[in-house]
């Protein structure tokens, strides 16, 4: 069982940095590639961006890609999505998730969840 805790969301404007922290707890965070979600109002979650075990593999979804940085330190069993020039398309609930299996763009292959941060740029 991993229990995750989100963690960062605020309001901020246009063009701003926020970075989230995803704290998790239990012994084998490392077995676990990590996961950031977001979902806007009426839309469905959507992936952001995910980081392997060892932290050496990321993929990004391309509407960040060049502006988010997922990062993770396996010692403090945390996971970090440093995002930077945010834009209001940006708003959104974010989440972490957990998935024991390969790196996956799909919110269906992850075990664990978060309860969500919520991340609002006004422009």
């Amino acid at each position: 069982q991993v229990q995750l805790v989100e963690s960062g969301g605020g309001l901020v404007q246009a063009g701003d940095s926020l970075r989230l922290s995803c704290a998790a707890s239990g012994r084998t965070f490392s077995n676990y590639a990590m996961g950031w979600f977001r979902q806007a109002p009426g839309k469905e979650r959507e992936f952001v961006a995910v980081i392997s075990g060892s932290g050496g593999t990321t993929i990004y979804a391309d509407s960040v890609k060049g502006r988010f940085t997922i990062s993770r330190d396996n010692a403090k069993n945390t996971v970090y999505l440093q995002m930077n020039g945010l834009k209001p398309e940006d708003t959104a609930v974010y989440y972490c998730a957990a998935n024991r299996g390969s790196l996956s763009r799909h919110r269906g292959n992850y075990d664990y969840w978060g309860q969500g941060t919520q991340v609002t740029v006004s422009s």
